[in-house]
C-alpha cells in the first residue's frame, strides 16, 4: 500500500514509478493472458499515449504543485492494478465470473489513469505557469476529437440495452462462422427481425473479440452500395492513407487488398451490414485469398449463391411477451390482460421491430384505446411474407390522437434524409418552425421527437450531460432510424399522386431521374416540403419542376462540384434551404446567386459545402434570420466576398459554426449585422482570436464558444453586449482569464466556463456587479473561485459539472 508522501518532488517520482511499473507489466501480460486481450490491449494504448505527459509530470515534479490525494490514491491503485494485470495470467477460461471481474477492474483503472492525466492534473498545472502539460492535453483531445464521420461508421455499435431471444442465435452464428472452412457467411431474415442487433451482440463476445480484436470492420451497405465510398470508409477507419486517387472500382479493390494486408496477420472480420437484392455480386468482390479472413453479411434475402447461409428465426411467444411487455414499460401505463396483450402479440409474428413499435404506440394509453385498438387489430396471427405486407401491419402504430397528429408529419418528415445516416435535431427544427410553426428555439420540435423515440418509431441520441444547460441548445443531438422505419416513413408520404403528395421525396440513383419527371417538361407540384438525394454518379443534369408551394428544400448529394437546380429559382414560398454534402471531400456549390431572387428563405443550413465557392456568386438575402454552417470549409472566403457580409445578410439574427476546422478568426463582417441576436462557434479548435469589433453587435443576447481550444482571450470589447443574457465558453481550454471589464454585461443571466483548465487566477472586481448571473456551470475548482463572490450575488447558483471521460466526442 502507498505510503503518505511529502512534496512535489516524492509524489511525482512515486506516480512515474508506479506508472512504469504498471506499464512494463502491461505490454509483458497483453500477449499471453488471452481471456484478457481486447481490455489489457485498450489499457496499453492508454499507457502508451499517456506517457510522454507521465515523464514530464516526474521532470518538473518539484514545481507541480500536485493534487496530494488524487496523487496518492492513483499511486495506490496504479499498484493495485500492477497486481491485478498480474493474476490475469492465473485466470482459466471456464471461470466467467472472475473474467468478468477483473475486466471491470481493469476497465475502471484505465479510465482512472486517463481522469488524472486529463482533469485532475491539468487543473493543477497552471498553477505556476506551466503551460506544456496543458498543451499535450489539447493536443490529446484535439486528436481524439477530430470530426471524421467515414471512421464512425465503420466501427460496430453497441447493442440495445436490452434484447431478447439472440442468445442462441448468437451462439450458432459464431460456431458457423469460425467454422474453417467458412470464409463468407451470409445471416438473412426479414426487415425488423434483428440482424444488425444479433450481429452487434456477435462483436460483443469475449471470443470473437478476443480474436479479432481491432480488425473487425463494419460497412453499412444499404440499397445503392458504391465500392469506392466503402473502401474509402474502410481506410479512414484504420488511419490508412490510399497509395493512390481512387476513381474507379478497380481501383477501390486493389486499395482494400493492401489494406488487408496491412491488417495481417491478424484475423480480419468484415461486416456487409444490409446487402440489398439486385447486390449479391457485392460481397464476392470483397473476397481475398487470405487467411483467418472472414465476412459476414445481412441480407433480407436468402441469397442462393452464397454456400454458407444462417436464417434469422422470429421471437417465440415467450420472448415477444417478453419483448413487449418491456416496449409497454411505464409507470402510468395501462396493464392490459395477458388475454388482450397475446393477441397483439400474435399478429407481430416475433418481430422485435414490429413489437417495440406497437408497444411504443400503446404506451401511456388508456384502457379505452387499448379495447379500440384491438378492434382494429384482431386479425390473429399474420407472417409478413414481404416489407409490403410488414409495413402494412406497422402502419397500425401510426394511429395519434387529434392533438398529437403532427407527431406523424414529424415523423414522415424524416424520410427526407438518406438511409443510413444521422439526422441532425438542428435541421429539424429549422424544418419543423417553419413547416409547422413550432417555437425556433426547438423546445417543442426536441418535444416531438421524444415522443418518436417512446414510440420506437426513430432513435433520439441528446448529447449533453449537464442539465442545467440551455434547453434551446440541440446542435450536438440527432436522431437515427431503422431502415424500414424510414421505409415507412416515404411509404406514408406517398400515398397520394406526385402532384398533390404534400411531402415529396426524391431518390435519384445516377443520373436515372424517374420516369414522371421526365415525361413532362413543366412537372407541377403541390408538396410543401421537396428532398432529392443523389449519389456521387449524378451530373447535376435536372429537369424542370414547378414547385411554388414548397416551403423546405432538402438537397441529399455526394459530389465534389453541386449545380443547384435551376427551378429553386422560382420557388416564391421558399423558407428553408438544407444542403447536405455526404461524400468524401467539400463540395463546391454553383448557381448560389440564384438564392437572391427567393423573398421568403429564412434558414439556411449547409453541411460540408467549401464557403469560398459561394462567396464568389454571394448576392443580397434580406430575408434570411438564420445561417448554420457544419463541417464546412470557411477560413478567409468573408474576406474575398463580392459583397459585404453584413451587406448580403442584413437581417440575420443567429449564426452556427460547428466543426469548421479551418476557421482561425471569426470574420469581422459578421460585426456590422447589428440585428444578430445569437452566435454559436462550437469544436472549431484552430479559433484563437474574436476581432475587437464584436462589440458592436450591441442586440447579441447568447454567445456560445463551446470548445473551441485555441482560443485564448475574449476581448474587452464584449463589454458592450449589455444584452448579453448566456455566455459559454465550456471547454476552452487556453481561456486564462476573464475581460476585465465583464461586469458590465449587465443582462448576463448564465455562464458556462467548465472545462476552462487554465482560468485559475482570481477573477476580475467588476464580477460583482453581475447583479443579473442566476447560473454557472463550472468544475469544483473553478467552483471554490465562485464561493466568496456568492455573498455578493446572493441568488447565484454555481453548479458543478461532472467530469468527463470522452476521448471521442463524435461517437457520442
Amino acid at each position: 500500500m502507498a505510503a503518505a508522501f511529502v512534496g512535489g518532488a516524492a509524489l511525482g517520482a512515486a506516480f512515474g514509478e508506479g506508472f512504469a511499473v504498471l506499464h512494463d507489466t502491461v505490454k509483458d501480460v497483453v500477449s499471453k493472458a488471452r481471456m484478457f486481450k481486447p481490455i489489457l490491449k485498450r489499457l496499453e494504448s492508454t499507457l502508451d499515449r499517456l506517457a510522454p505527459t507521465v515523464n514530464e509530470i516526474t521532470q518538473l515534479s518539484e514545481q507541480l504543485d500536485l493534487p496530494k490525494v488524487e496523487t496518492e490514491n492513483l499511486v495506490e491503485n496504479m499498484e493495485k492494478g500492477e497486481k491485478l494485470v498480474r493474476k490475469c495470467l492465473k485466470i482459466r477460461w471456464w471461470n466467467y465470473c472472475f473474467k468478468v471481474y477483473y475486466s471491470h477492474k481493469l476497465e475502471a483503472l484505465d479510465k482512472e489513469i486517463v481522469r488524472f492525466c486529463q482533469v485532475d492534473l491539468q487543473v493543477h498545472s497552471t498553477r505556476n505557469g506551466l503551460r506544456p502539460l496543458v498543451n499535450v492535453n489539447i493536443n490529446l483531445q484535439k486528436v481524439d476529437s477530430v470530426v471524421d464521420r467515414q471512421r464512425v461508421l465503420c466501427a460496430v455499435r453497441d447493442p440495445p440495452d436490452f434484447t431478447v431471444g439472440l442468445d442462441m442465435p448468437m451462439k450458432e452464428l459464431k460456431t458457423l462462422l469460425l467454422k474453417e472452412e467458412v470464409q463468407l457467411l451470409l445471416l438473412t431474415a426479414p426487415g425488423g427481425c434483428g440482424k444488425t442487433t444479433l450481429v452487434q451482440m456477435l462483436c460483443q463476445d469475449d471470443q470473437i473479440r478476443g480474436m479479432f480484436e481491432d480488425n473487425i470492420l463494419f460497412v453499412n451497405v444499404s440499397k445503392t452500395p458504391n465500392v469506392k465510398v466503402i473502401v474509402q470508409n474502410l481506410l479512414n477507419y484504420k488511419d490508412v492513407q490510399p497509395n493512390f486517387q481512387i476513381q474507379t472500382d478497380e481501383d477501390a479493390i486493389n486499395q482494400l487488398s493492401q489494406l488487408l494486408n496491412h491488417l495481417r496477420p491478424n484475423p480480419i472480420l468484415l461486416i456487409l451490414d444490409d446487402v440489398w437484392l439486385g447486390s449479391e455480386s457485392l460481397p464476392e468482390k470483397f473476397k481475398f485469398d487470405l487467411p483467418n479472413y472472414k465476412i459476414l453479411v445481412t441480407s433480407r434475402t436468402a441469397f442462393p449463391r452464397l454456400k454458407f447461409t444462417y436464417h434469422l428465426k422470429p421471437l417465440d411467444d415467450v420472448d415477444a411477451m417478453t419483448l413487449f411487455r418491456r416496449s409497454l414499460h411505464d409507470e402510468n401505463s395501462y396493464i392490459p390482460a395477458e388475454e388482450d396483450a397475446e393477441k397483439i402479440v400474435r399478429g407481430c409474428a416475433g418481430f422485435p421491430l414490429v413489437i417495440k413499435v406497437i408497444g411504443g404506440s400503446l404506451r401511456r394509453q388508456h384502457e379505452v384505446v387499448w379495447h379500440s385498438r384491438l378492434m382494429k387489430w384482431s386479425d390473429g396471427q399474420f407472417y409478413f411474407s414481404s416489407d409490403t405486407e410488414l409495413l402494412a401491419h406497422l402502419q397500425k402504430s401510426l394511429e395519434f390522437s387529434d392533438d398529437k397528429v403532427i407527431i406523424k408529419e414529424c415523423f414522415m418528415d424524416l424520410g427526407s434524409f438518406p438511409e443510413d445516416q444521422r439526422i441532425p435535431a438542428a435541421a429539424l427544427i429549422d424544418m419543423w418552425a417553419e413547416l409547422y410553426k413550432l417555437d425556433e428555439d426547438g423546445i417543442h420540435a426536441i418535444a416531438n421527437l421524444q415522443e418518436l423515440n417512446i414510440r420506437n418509431l426513430a432513435s433520439l441520441v441528446m448529447a449533453r450531460n449537464d442539465a442545467s444547460e440551455v434547453k434551446s441548445y440541440y446542435n450536438e443531438d440527432f436522431v437515427t432510424q431503422h431502415d424500414i422505419l424510414r421505409e415507412l416513413a416515404m411509404h406514408q408520404s406517398s400515398q397520394e399522386s406526385i402532384g398533390q403528395r404534400s411531402k415529396l421525396i426524391i431518390n435519384i440513383s445516377g443520373n436515372n431521374l424517374p420516369k414522371w419527371w421526365t415525361e413532362q417538361k413543366q412537372q407541377l407540384i403541390n408538396a410543401r416540403l421537396l428532398s432529392i438525394s443523389t449519389d456521387e454518379l449524378f451530373s447535376s443534369s435536372w429537369c424542370n419542376i414547378q414547385g411554388s408551394k414548397v416551403e423546405v428544400l432538402v438537397l441529399n448529394f455526394h459530389t465534389k462540384n453541386y449545380t443547384l437546380p435551376e427551378f429553386v429559382e422560382k420557388m416564391d414560398k421558399l423558407k428553408v434551404l438544407i444542403i447536405n454534402n455526404y461524400g468524401f471531400f467539400h463540395s463546391k456549390i454553383s448557381n448560389f446567386q440564384m438564392l437572391g431572387s427567393l423573398p421568403n428563405l429564412k434558414r439556411i443550413r449547409l453541411e460540408k459545402v467549401s464557403i469560398s465557392s459561394l462567396c464568389e456568386t454571394l448576392v443580397t438575402l434580406k430575408s434570411l434570420k438564420k445561417i448554420s454552417l457544419f463541417m464546412c470549409n470557411i477560413g478567409k472566403a468573408f474576406e474575398n466576398c463580392t459583397i459585404q457580409v453584413s451587406d448580403a445578410f442584413p437581417n440575420l439574427t443567429e449564426v452556427n459554426i460547428d466543426y469548421c476546422n479551418d476557421l482561425e478568426e471569426l470574420p469581422v463582417g459578421l460585426c456590422d449585422i447589428v440585428h444578430l441576436k445569437k452566435i454559436n462557434i462550437t469544436n472549431c479548435h484552430k479559433l484563437f482570436a474574436l476581432p475587437k469589433e464584436i462589440g458592436k453587435l450591441v442586440n447579441l443576447e447568447v454567445l456560445r464558444l463551446r470548445s473551441c481550444t485555441d482560443l485564448s482571450e475574449l476581448p474587452d470589447s464584449i463589454r458592450s453586449l449589455h444584452k448579453l443574457s448566456i455566455l459559454d465558453i465550456s471547454d476552452c481550454l487556453s481561456i486564462m482569464k476573464l475581460p476585465k471589464h465583464i461586469g458590465e454585461l449587465c443582462n448576463l443571466i448564465e455562464l458556462n466556463m467548465k472545462g476552462c483548465l487554465r482560468l485559475r487566477t482570481q477573477f476580475p472586481e467588476s464580477i460583482m456587479d453581475l447583479e443579473q448571473l442566476k447560473l454557472v456551470v463550472c468544475d469544483e475548482e473553478r467552483a471554490r473561485l465562485w464561493e466568496p463572490i456568492k455573498e455578493f450575488l446572493t441568488e447565484l447558483k454555481v453548479e458543478v459539472a461532472e467530469k468527463e471521460i470522452n476521448l471521442n466526442w463524435l461517437s457520442k
